[in-house]
């Protein structure tokens, strides 16, 4: 006989409409095994944590005919390659680690959900994994934006302590504790947070500022290298500041280097963009607001971020 308590779950709104997912993710799984439709290789926006990655991918979502999600995926990307089964080296992944079926498992997981078509993505983990997807995705394009250091690390530091208004980015949600003790500013954070770069074990007792500022080191240096190797029309680099004096003409610029027509539509989108907020940690963007924030850790790490200042075009003077 049924048991009536599984009867009444049946019942429940909720229940059935997550039961009714499953059975639908099944059956498209299970059609993609069959057919294997033909999907172009997505569309990857990059950039470290707090860089301009979110207001990027919101304009570039606008453009139809692009597939997404609207969170990003850190637990696929790792469940392919990451902490969790590379001995918790870090969430970084080179060309070396890339597999068919990682490929194969990444348009089966992208059909199941949003159906065939190209994808954009936007998880900044992906930043330090530049190579793993060039090689599963050849004919995958770039766009990776990046900010002056001093504000990107104060924004960081901010996101560390405040969190945003649905939770924070601690990582210990997606790995669970460390393997190691954490104790990042005299003990004030016993997990990372945004990402685990390589070499993160030798700043779990750092201050706040140097584990930032070595996040911003990081994910910028390992785009910037790999970048070598991607062919210069599939690589769009844009700057957070010349996004936020000159919208349209930035994407317009990006739009065509992807091949998507740039209507009026998306101008006038990209022409609001002042009005639009692009800050979940700390308000409105505004250049130079490290100086309102942490003056004092930023000058402390000031000389060491000054070659990839230099590097990436910004004058430390």
């Amino acid at each position: 006989m049924p048991d009536p308590a599984k009867l009444l779950k049946l019942l429940d709104p909720e229940i059935r409409a997550k039961n009714l997912l499953a059975a639908k993710l099944a059956a498209r799984g299970k059609w993609w095994d069959l057919t294997h439709p033909a999907m172009p290789d997505p569309i990857f926006v990059l950039g470290c944590s707090r860089s301009g990655t979110t207001v990027t991918f919101e304009t570039l979502a606008a453009a139809p005919g692009l597939l997404h999600f609207d969170f990003e995926i850190p637990q696929f990307w790792n469940g392919l390659y990451g902490p969790l089964n590379n001995g918790w080296h870090s969430e970084a992944a080179g060309a070396e680690h890339a597999r068919p079926e990682h490929r194969d498992a990444a348009f089966r997981f992208f059909y199941q959900r949003l159906g065939a078509g190209q994808v954009l993505d936007k998880t900044c983990i992906n930043t330090l994994r530049v190579p793993y997807l060039h090689k599963l995705f050849p004919q995958a394009r770039f766009v990776f934006i990046h900010r002056d250091g001093r504000d990107n690390i104060s924004s960081m530091m901010d996101g560390w302590r405040q969190g945003r208004t649905d939770g924070g980015f601690g990582l210990n949600q997606f790995f669970g504790p460390s393997p190691e003790p954490v104790a990042i500013e005299h003990d004030e954070f016993h997990e990372w947070h945004f990402f685990l770069p390589p070499g993160w074990r030798n700043y779990n007792h750092a201050s706040l500022e140097e584990v930032c500022a070595y996040q911003w080191l990081t994910a910028n240096r390992l785009a910037l290298d790999a970048a070598r190797d991607v062919p210069p029309e599939q690589w769009i680099q844009i700057r957070y500041e010349d996004l936020l004096d000159r919208p349209v003409e930035v994407f317009r610029d990006a739009f065509t280097g992807l091949g998507i027509p740039f209507d009026a539509t998306l101008e006038a989108r990209c022409a609001s963009l002042d009005r639009r907020p692009t800050s979940i940690v700390s308000g409105p963007p505004k250049r130079d607001k490290w100086r309102e924030r942490h003056p004092e850790a930023i000058a402390r790490i000031l000389d060491h971020i000054r070659p990839m200042m230099d590097r990436l075009g910004y004058d430390c003077a």
